[in-house]
């Protein structure tokens, strides 16, 4: 559909009955030209992906694929770039360098392993998969195929968070005693039947922790550290028709010895602050909404910037681009230099393996320890009618 095409498909084929390894030309066209993106998935948050690209000096939309013709077809025309309905047609462009797949969770690995074996680098909305089976799949088939794999978590680069990791880094607050997450959401019902995979174990792979709460659990083992141990309860209380859960309570103990708490729900009506809090033994510090709010130490540093109530949690929320954007500025670096993105596969995988361990601990009414032998136990959860009280 672009003009040059045949021309690449030329140089493939001398390369290879040369001798000459393609992989490394490609590498090297990356180091000089534009990072070229497909879009894949045209839902509310690809929009956001292709902004935060197009805004890249060394990256670019090349195309769209989705199911939807209008909706597809718009996202393309406001990048003016090529669109499509057949993934597989789309993976034969040899001009295209990545993908980044928007679509329902329980659809990222299955379309990202497809991408790498056309040798394209993968960019996931949150979360890599719903199955660590499925995640390490994935993992395993982009470094096989030489690719880079990247999935957004970009609440890690808001400059609140950044803040408080180095001065963690730093050891300013000391030696961590507690660390926890609240994430206070609203989610209509409407919200949930919007979609035929929203709130299903298949598509969506959980309720409020898997789909919104990842997001703040990522921000808190990254911040606290890796996490040992949790003991939890999941629920359906405010929505029907669902699968999965909309609250859950978690305790939790970190390899650090320290205990935590997660908290999540989208039945807090209108939508809160969430909020994650760090204790240790020299001070402790407060980020709400993606922004540090408080700094206390022993040592005498103050810091209050006052409580951030902007888009705090509602149905549907406005979302930024920015943070994306610098998430996509590490990942296109990655990728013209050869090196691995922040938020790599493996990297991502740890906030998956958490919310996995919440969900069996729920599920078993056990504790449940750190790392996750596998996550086959989703199956019978999904059977059983998920954690819906009345079932119980």
């Amino acid at each position: 559909m672009t003009t040059g095409q045949n021309t690449i498909f030329v140089a493939v084929s001398v390369t290879m009955e040369v001798g000459f390894d393609f992989t490394e030309i490609a590498r090297k066209r990356c180091q000089v030209s534009k990072i070229k993106f497909a879009i894949v998935g045209t839902g509310a948050i690809a929009p956001i992906h292709a902004q935060a690209i197009s805004g890249l000096e060394d990256a670019a939309v090349a195309a769209v694929v989705g199911n939807s013709a209008e909706r597809t077809q718009e996202l393309a025309c406001s990048h003016n770039c090529d669109w499509y309905s057949d993934y597989q047609e789309m993976l034969k462009r040899t001009d295209i360098d990545a993908v980044a797949i928007c679509t329902p969770n329980g659809l990222h690995a299955e379309l990202g392993i497809q991408a790498a074996r056309a040798g394209k680098h993968v960019v996931l909305e949150k979360p890599i998969d719903i199955s660590l089976e499925n995640a390490d799949a994935l993992i395993k088939a982009c470094q096989t195929q030489g690719v880079k794999l990247g999935v957004i978590f970009q609440r890690r680069y808001s400059q609140g968070v950044m803040e408080l990791k180095q001065l963690l880094d730093q050891g300013k607050l000391g030696n961590l005693i507690f660390g926890g997450c609240y994430i206070k959401l609203y989610r209509s019902q409407e919200y949930y039947d919007s979609g035929a995979w929203r709130g299903t174990w298949a598509m969506d792979g959980g309720g409020v922790l898997m789909n919104q709460g990842i997001h703040y659990i990522d921000m808190l083992q990254f911040l606290a550290g890796s996490v040992a141990e949790v003991n939890a309860q999941c629920g359906t209380f405010g929505h029907s028709g669902l699968e999965v859960e909309d609250t859950a309570v978690a305790a939790i103990k970190f390899h650090s010895g320290a205990l935590g708490v997660i908290e999540g729900t989208t039945c807090a009506y209108p939508g809160l602050v969430s909020r994650i809090d760090i204790y240790g033994t020299e001070g402790s510090a407060v980020i709400e909404n993606d922004v540090l709010t408080s700094v206390q130490l022993q040592s005498g540093y103050e810091y209050k910037a006052g409580s951030n109530t902007d888009n705090a949690g509602v149905s549907s929320p406005n979302i930024s681009f920015e943070c994306h954007q610098l998430q996509y500025q590490n990942i296109v670096a990655a990728i013209k230099n050869n090196q691995e993105p922040s938020v790599n596969g493996v990297e991502s995988r740890k906030a998956l393996e958490i919310i996995l361990a919440i969900y069996k601990s729920a599920y078993t009414g056990n504790r449940v320890t750190l790392p996750l032998s596998d996550s086959l136990f989703l199956g019978e959860l999904a059977k059983q009618g998920g954690f819906n009280p009345k079932s119980r």
